[in-house]
């Protein structure tokens, strides 16, 4: 939902370097504008490196399946003084020596060794190793179709600004364009104000004009610069003077049907990811409660330079050797099959999986939210492109009359017909139709903008872009 507000919202260095040479050497165009904010962009960085992440997680859930073998080898030196009577040991704190009970306290002490070989493989665990690795593969592809939607919402934003930065230094060039022309008309009046052919208010008002019309251009330059920020903070370049490309001023595009049901809308596509990883998660709580089959296996040799005779009756015999001591004389192997079930663990779980159902029913609420502003958002689009289309065919006839009208007023005044009241009337029919046969292409391919980010049909923007 978050993710379809900032799609929406925006439709209303040595690689830097090099861009930057590229644009002030051509226009920058729509194409290269999205390939460059897509394979710049921060945010799209980071996504790609959650999925890698994830990618090595579905490989680690695979892996888990492996036994476990451990290999030990010890060697100490220390006495073996032995004594009856209970005792436990807490947090590894103790000593375990054996050996005969004498009735005095000994010193002998010899070296001893342990070798050991671990295997440990829960080889049938009832599908909780299965569901497991469920779970990572649910969680790539949540991280994959979030990629995914982020690149398709990067595309729509940088594709919006683009056209915004166009229309907005179109509306520079237009409001210099009405500068000229009221300096032109203020040059005139104050020609006939001298020579007492019109009122001297008619110089003030002309005078009021020329600073409104400065105004305007200052505003547009404003308005431009933010867009030019923008698109450079969509592009992760340098805030430049950005050249675009202004053939989108004079020609609509050819196709507004797309055939992509809105269910393969990436962003949708992305809430459908995160509510299949938690139906997922639910199920691998649910048979986390279940037992495991384990196979085992230990071998073990054991050295010690203490004699198999070493007790209080045949005397103490053993030996300081290092060799002896660490040279293994006893081996013991033990293999066998164990099932382990922690019975408590449907207690534990329940609840968990009961909280992992009401966030599925969450994610399927925004589901279902998102959905409908798409549904809504695509019959607006159809709407807009229908006007668009209507203002298209109507502003050239709206530009003509205003251009006629302007060159009779400006004639009428000049020979005293009429009054400056008419002539600033036409002078502000003309801005405005200029502005509106500029501005009504681009609202073209914004409308179609606005279909594609509801549609999800990118691809029909794309191949329509230069």
């Amino acid at each position: 939902m978050y993710v379809l507000k900032r799609a929406a919202s925006f439709l209303g260095f040595a690689l830097v370097s090099f861009a930057v040479t590229a644009q002030n050497s051509k226009p920058l165009l729509l194409s290269e504008a999205i390939s460059i904010g897509i394979g710049n962009y921060q945010s799209i960085k980071a996504k790609r490196n959650f999925l890698n992440a994830s990618t090595a997680l579905v490989q680690d859930a695979k892996n888990q399946y492996l036994p476990n073998v451990v290999a030990s080898v010890q060697q100490s030196y220390g006495t073996v003084n032995g004594q009856y009577g209970p005792l436990i040991g807490y947090d590894g704190m103790n000593l375990a020596s054996g050996g005969p009970t004498a009735t005095s306290q000994r010193w002998d002490a010899g070296f001893g060794g342990l070798y050991l070989l671990n295997a440990n493989w829960e080889f049938f665990s009832f599908g909780r190793v299965k569901s497991r690795i469920s779970l990572a593969s649910a969680t790539a592809q949540k991280d994959s179709a979030d990629l995914m939607q982020e690149e398709f919402i990067q595309g729509v934003k940088i594709a919006s600004i683009y056209f915004n930065l166009l229309a907005a230094q179109t509306l520079v060039k237009n409001a210099q364009a009405n500068l000229e022309r009221a300096l032109s008309v203020q040059q005139s009046v104050l020609a006939r104000t001298r020579s007492g052919l019109v009122a001297g208010v008619d110089s003030s008002t002309t005078n009021a004009e020329v600073s409104r019309a400065r105004l305007d251009v200052i505003e547009a330059r404003n308005n431009a610069e933010q867009f030019g920020n923008q698109l450079a903070q969509l592009l992760n370049l340098a805030a430049v003077n950005f050249e675009l490309d202004t053939n989108y001023l004079h020609r609509i595009p050819n196709e507004f049907n797309t055939t992509v049901p809105l269910e393969d809308n990436p962003q949708l596509k992305f809430y459908e990811r995160r509510i299949n990883e938690s139906n997922v998660a639910t199920d691998f709580l649910k048979k986390s409660i279940l037992p495991g089959l384990n196979l085992f296996g230990i071998f073990q040799s054991r050295a010690s330079g203490f004699d198999y005779a070493y007790n209080p009756v045949s005397g103490y015999k053993y030996s300081g050797s290092y060799w002896e001591g660490v040279n293994p004389s006893r081996f013991n192997y033990v293999t066998g099959v164990a099932l382990a079930w922690n019975i408590i663990s449907p207690v534990k779980i329940k609840q968990q999986a009961k909280a992992q159902q009401f966030v599925t029913d969450a994610y399927k609420n925004d589901y279902d939210q998102v959905s409908t502003q798409l549904k809504n958002q695509l019959l607006l689009s159809e709407s807009r492109i229908e006007n668009s289309l209507q203002a298209v065919r109507e502003v050239p006839l709206q530009y003509k009359a205003a251009s006629d009208a302007y060159v009779q007023k400006s004639v009428l005044y000049k020979n005293g017909l009429t009054d400056i009241t008419d002539l600033q009337l036409a002078l502000f029919a003309l801005n405005r139709s200029e502005t509106d046969l500029d501005i009504a292409f681009v609202n073209v391919w914004q409308a179609l903008l606005l279909k594609v980010a509801a549609s999800g049909d990118f691809e029909l923007f794309r191949k329509q872009v230069p």
